[in-house]
């Protein structure tokens, strides 16, 4: 939305806005305390998230190394707080060009699609528990496109 935004800013010199071009800056600015709310949330409470994901993975890989395991959460990381960053500003865009792009190539010399697999499983499982559906609703999308570009 910030691009379309921000494109609808530099026009404002050629003419007055439409109805439509209004009604998505209404659209973004009315959802904006959601979304700034949610990213505080995200942020106050990613090491307890991360943490219990990292808690859960030997339960379920109990043959994971210790190098991989980091790897995969340095790499969670990234993508938690970029999810965040592109669903404050609602743009999955910022996601795809900032991050995953680079990501994917990373990802490419070394095949952990096991690892994140579990990853993203368990990142979910904790989500839909610390937050409510409406919340979910924000950030989810951003997580579940981060989920396929790194594992399928």
């Amino acid at each position: 939305m910030i691009p379309k935004i921000q494109e609808l800013i530099d026009q404002a010199q050629d003419r007055y806005l439409a109805s439509d071009e209004l009604g998505l800056i209404e659209s973004y600015v009315i959802s904006l305390p959601d979304r700034l709310n949610l990213y505080k949330l995200i942020r106050d409470r990613e090491i307890d998230i991360l943490q219990s994901v990292a808690d859960q993975v030997p339960m379920e890989l109990p043959n994971v190394t210790l190098e991989d395991l980091e790897l995969g959460i340095k790499n969670l990381v990234l993508v938690l707080r970029y999810s965040s960053m592109a669903m404050l500003l609602n743009d999955e865009n910022f996601l795809k060009e900032r991050l995953l792009n680079w990501l994917e190539g990373i990802m490419s010399m070394r095949d952990l699609r096991w690892l994140n697999d579990t990853l993203y499983k368990l990142l979910n499982q904790i989500l839909k528990q610390q937050f409510s559906p409406s919340q979910l609703a924000l950030i989810q999308p951003l997580i579940t496109t981060a989920q396929v570009t790194l594992i399928y």
